[in-house]
């Protein structure tokens, strides 16, 4: 049975039983802040499982795409060394949102496996809570007595809470669960040892293949247990690890979830997969790798230095380091497996085939980038040589960590180096510089979290910013947080004109106002499905009615720059090309800013036709025209642009400006008429990420000031010049004047360079055997500086040279030594100028011959003058 025909059988089964098949989510969390990327089956279905907000059907299954990197559920270490473990893994789910409960998902669970998926019952294994005093948990006896009626009693087996008490984080949704594990050893090895030995302790073939998760409590900030609002249930199968025991594999990379991947990457390798451990491994880290790497992208995050971004810019460096190092690949090689993904999982997940070009672009130039820092890193290892010699032949733990820190040497990579060269590293040393940074991040990153204070329990949120920017409300819920020593306030309330911060556009501020005060609304966030007005305080009767009012100046300015990204998305697409796409957008009362798909600077010409057009449509005075709940299928039939990466309902609002113009999925607040805009302007185009350009705009009162502002300073550059017109004529004649200026500065320098030399030339001296000079000199840069060294080594011979300078005010010093010098004297300009530069509280570098060196204290330059001498000793 292929994968492909495993997963359909999967949906096929529980669409039997009721159940409503739904898409998977993106990879990449929008609205959690505890989340980055979906981690599990059940994240999407958190608000469900919470009760802040109704489940739109009682049964539900999926495939799921998770990450799993960082945090709690962080498998990373392992994936390419073990079996079973992965970056991107699929999750196959069903759940009941206080629907079905024990009896029908584990008899469902028990039927799926052994009479559709055929799997031998005499290999499975069953666990079950056996309770937590601690936390005042019984065992789980309902769940015992059901499966007792389908498998032997001396198969079920008790789980503490660590293997059988389901938690998603530190809070939230948790409960009992009972698994399903696979013994997939051979007759000879099972019957020697017994399977249920090997249950949860880490065997690579008796493995965890199904658990079934029962939602009953909610986990505060204060670690206490309370009832969820309903039981829920909660399954989630490994499809990977489901793949390799139906196939009958010893590995999950065995299984054709992984095998296309894999003999692709060994035969571009020119290795035989299986014949080499090492080789093996890094085929296998790279082969999941680009399954994460791929989908994040597609989904909508970019490699970058901070957050979801850095994780995944983490996990690519990971793998062309494995690429790199065990495999050879010098060149990019990541982005030529993507297609190879893309066709495997057409089907499955179309949304990666759609963007094939797009994620092999920005893959292969990450590629690039980090192959050129680990170029860089060797280059620093290979420059510190001397020093790691004179350390003991030891690469102290402060440069392992910079090259880890810095360059992305992973402390193995840097091993591996060193060993080559006869190096050992301080690992201590390493550990102790990476704790110092984990501090740091985690003091930075520091949060304090209150629980819910409910006030009105079982009331959600009405919300109607589309409708209104002042209502009558009452606050249901509220907590307190605290960041980086900065309390602040969370507030749900029952009634809401308040945007929250989603889909590019910032979050409202404004005013709650009541009877007792007025509290400001400082943002407006979303967690999950709850509308959070973050407040430097409460309103000082939680119980009282209050009036919620939108701060309506600043939204009028939103309001004008979000449809103004939807005409300039309209007309990117008209002047560049279908393939345009949006990648990401922030709409404020300041600018838009908006990130799309495309392979080139966008250029001036270019820019004025987009710019051309958007005004255009403004002044064409376009109604909006707006459609709520509308069938998503529907939506796209009528051409509605849809983002990717995000998650759709299967209602959704589609905002249209012209039919044959812009129509767009969207939920953020728009101006009702074009013409609201007033003009929009284009201040700035940019590179953002490979194959992702930027352009920044603004709209009415901002773009009217911008040109107000460009107009004045061109008129203050037309008084200055002395000219009303032709004054490109003008700019190009004080061009040429000082072009002829500075080359006759330029020849003047050259002759001081020439008359200093000579001067120089004459008060050498002879110290120790060499020709010694050091001397303080007049130079207009560090250019004229390394002339006037070699200038005198030309006609100096056997010659020790130290110059220094005061260049802008900043001490620079230059070391130059014959060769003869080099060899005979055994004297090396690089660590001279680094003891030199001690006096001018700097460092520097060069080669053995010549070395530089700049600083912060001009006034040290005599002493290092004075201290030169003495080095020859």
């Amino acid at each position: 049975m292929t994968s492909a025909e495993i997963r359909q059988q999967f949906l096929d089964f529980f669409a039997s039983k009721g159940h409503q098949i739904v898409p998977s989510a993106p990879i990449v969390v929008k609205d959690d802040p505890t989340l980055m990327f979906i981690n599990s089956g059940m994240a999407p279905f958190k608000d469900y499982f919470l009760g802040n907000k109704p489940a739109p059907y009682a049964r539900v299954a999926d495939t799921q795409k998770c990450l799993r990197v960082s945090g709690k559920h962080n498998d990373l270490e392992e994936v390419g060394y073990d079996t079973y473990h992965h970056t991107m893994f699929e999750m196959l789910g069903n759940w009941s949102f206080g629907d079905y409960f024990k009896q029908d998902a584990l008899r469902w669970s028990w039927e799926l496996l052994t009479e559709v998926y055929k799997l031998p019952k005499d290999r499975l294994y069953v666990s079950v809570f056996q309770g937590d005093a601690s936390e005042n948990l019984p065992m789980d006896q309902e769940a015992y007595d059901i499966w007792k009626t389908m498998i032997a009693e001396d198969r079920i087996l008790m789980g503490n809470k660590k293997d059988n008490f389901w938690e998603m984080g530190d809070t939230g949704p948790c409960g009992p669960c009972s698994e399903i594990h696979v013994d997939l050893r051979s007759d000879e090895e099972r019957a020697q040892v017994d399977g249920k030995s090997l249950v949860n302790n880490d065997h690579p073939q008796v493995v965890e293949i199904w658990n079934n998760v029962f939602m009953e409590f909610n986990r505060l900030a204060d670690s206490s247990l309370v009832k969820l609002p309903a039981q829920h249930v909660d399954t989630g199968m490994g499809f990977e690890r489901l793949c390799m025991a139906i196939q009958g594999k010893q590995s999950n990379y065995d299984t054709d979830v992984f095998q296309p991947l894999i003999q692709f990457i060994a035969q571009e390798a020119g290795v035989v997969y299986g014949q080499n451990e090492k080789t093996d491994i890094a085929i296998r880290v790279i082969a999941d790798h680009i399954r994460a790497i791929s989908f994040t992208i597609a989904d909508g995050q970019l490699p970058s230095n901070n957050k979801a971004g850095y994780v995944i810019r983490r996990i690519l460096r990971r793998a062309v380091r494995y690429s790199f190092t065990y495999l050879n690949f010098k060149k990019p090689f990541l982005n030529t497996i993507v297609p190879v993904l893309a066709d495997q999982l057409a089907i499955a997940f179309p949304e990666l085939k759609a963007q094939q070009a797009f994620v092999q672009r920005v893959i292969e130039e990450e590629e690039n980038a980090f192959l050129r820092t680990l170029e860089n890193g060797l280059k620093r290892l290979e420059s510190l040589n001397e020093t790691f010699k004179a350390n003991g032949n030891t690469i102290d733990g402060k440069t392992a960590f910079e090259l880890y820190d810095t360059f992305g040497f992973p402390l193995d990579l840097t091993a591996l180096i060193a060993k080559e060269n006869g190096f050992t590293i301080d690992e201590a040393g390493f550990t102790t510089e990476m704790e110092q940074q984990k501090n740091r991040s985690r003091n930075a990153a520091a949060t304090e979290q209150g629980d819910w204070v409910v006030l009105q329990p079982d009331v959600e949120t009405e919300w109607v910013a589309y409708d209104a920017e002042e209502v009558e409300a009452r606050v249901v819920r509220y907590r307190q947080v605290t960041a980086k020593n900065k309390k602040e306030f969370h507030v749900v309330l029952d009634r809401t004109p308040f945007y929250a911060e989603s889909g590019g556009q910032v979050g409202d501020t404004g005013v709650l106002e009541s009877a007792a005060g007025n509290v400001k609304v400082l943002d407006t966030k979303k967690e999950n499905d709850l509308i959070l007005h973050i407040t430097a305080e409460l309103p000082k009767d939680l119980e009282a009615p209050l009036k919620a009012k939108v701060d309506s100046k600043r939204r009028a300015l939103i309001k004008k720059n979000h449809s103004a990204t939807h005409l300039l998305h309209a007309a990117l697409k008209q002047v560049l090309g279908d393939h345009v796409n949006q990648k990401g957008s922030l709409v404020s009362d300041k600018l838009l800013r908006f990130d799309f798909s495309h392979f080139t600077k966008v250029t001036e010409e270019q820019l004025r036709e987009v710019e051309h057009i958007v005004n255009e449509r403004i002044r064409e005075s376009i109604e909006k025209d707006e459609r709520r709940n509308v069938p998503i299928e529907e939506a796209k039939q009528l051409g509605a642009t849809a983002l990717f990466g995000e998650k759709y309902g299967d209602f959704v609002r589609v905002i249209t400006f012209n039919k044959d113009y812009s129509i767009e999925l969207c939920g953020g607040i728009h101006v009702q008429n074009t013409g609201n805009i007033g003009f929009f302007k284009i201040v700035n185009e940019s590179s953002v990420a490979a194959g992702v350009r930027r352009i920044e705009a603004i709209t009415a009162d901002v773009a009217e000031e911008y040109v107000d502002e460009q107009i004045s300073q061109f008129e203050e550059v037309k008084q200055l010049l002395g000219v009303q017109k032709d004054f490109g004529k003008a700019i190009e004649k004080l061009q040429d004047e000082n072009s002829a200026l500075r080359k006759q500065l330029e020849a003047f320098e050259l002759k001081q360079v020439t008359a200093q030399k000579e001067k120089l030339a004459s008060q050498v001296r002879v110290v120790n055997g060499v020709n010694f000079l050091s001397a303080k000199v007049e130079v207009s840069n560090a250019d004229y500086l390394k002339k006037l060294a070699f200038d005198l080594r030309s006609v100096v011979d056997n010659l020790v040279l130290v110059l220094a300078a005061d260049v802008d005010g900043k001490p620079q010093l230059a070391v130059m030594l014959s060769d003869e010098v080099v060899s005979g004297k055994g004297l090396n300009a690089v660590q001279m100028v680094k003891e030199l530069a001690k006096e001018i509280k700097g460092g520097g570098g060069g080669q053995p011959f010549y070395a530089t060196a700049g600083g912060k204290e001009v006034a040290g330059l005599d002493a290092a003058l004075a201290k030169a001498e003495g080095l020859l000793s």
